[in-house]
């Protein structure tokens, strides 16, 4: 990654499906800027309590405190002038006004650091991922491997017929899979 003049702000998204590590690339981000002695906030959606109400939490129970937010806009009362990086977990959660604090955020100079599911269950566009990729000047795209053959996934497979596109879960309710395995379950 090249370094930017500190006063430059900037996005960077980490998508895939469920199970390819993308919440662990954003906690080790997250790491490497603290070593560096940067201020890090980490916000997640209060619909995503999972594992931990206070932490973003990787399927592998790597953890980082986070802030709970209903509303992406909620990210700015937290915003202090020691904050040099802004971080978000499970983005596709939010509302489309994501993209404008995300957009926002980096014309203020922060580094903004974004992880989310670019593909719902049935292998479509996710929320807002594709329009914050479309801004993002860096976009890591995180493969899983597939339960069935081995092969690089990138779609989650739910397993369990439930029509809602929103359905919080782990290993209980989906799967990565590849293109070739992956069935949409109505």
């Amino acid at each position: 990654m090249n370094i930017i003049n500190q006063k430059t702000g900037w996005i960077e998204v980490i998508c895939g499906s469920m199970f390819s590590g993308k919440t662990e690339e954003l906690i080790r981000r997250i790491r490497r800027a603290e070593y560096a002695r940067q201020k890090v906030l980490v916000f997640k959606p209060a619909i995503d309590d999972r594992y931990d109400v206070n932490s973003i939490v990787s399927h592998s129970q790597m953890k980082a405190a986070s802030i709970c937010i209903n509303d992406p806009e909620e990210i700015f009362e937290h915003l202090d002038e020691d904050v040099k990086i802004v971080a978000i977990d499970e983005a596709q959660f939010f509302p489309p006004s994501i993209v404008s604090v995300v957009n926002r955020l980096a014309d203020k100079g922060y580094r903004v650091i974004v992880a989310g599911l670019d593909q719902d269950y049935r292998g479509e566009p996710f929320g807002s991922i594709p329009q914050l990729m479309a801004v993002a000047e860096y976009v890591t795209k995180n493969l899983a491997i597939c339960v069935k053959c081995g092969n690089p996934a990138n779609r989650t497979q739910r397993t369990i017929a439930k029509g809602e596109q929103i359905l919080v879960g782990s290993t209980e309710a989906y799967e990565a899979r590849c293109r070739n395995c992956h069935e949409v379950l109505d």
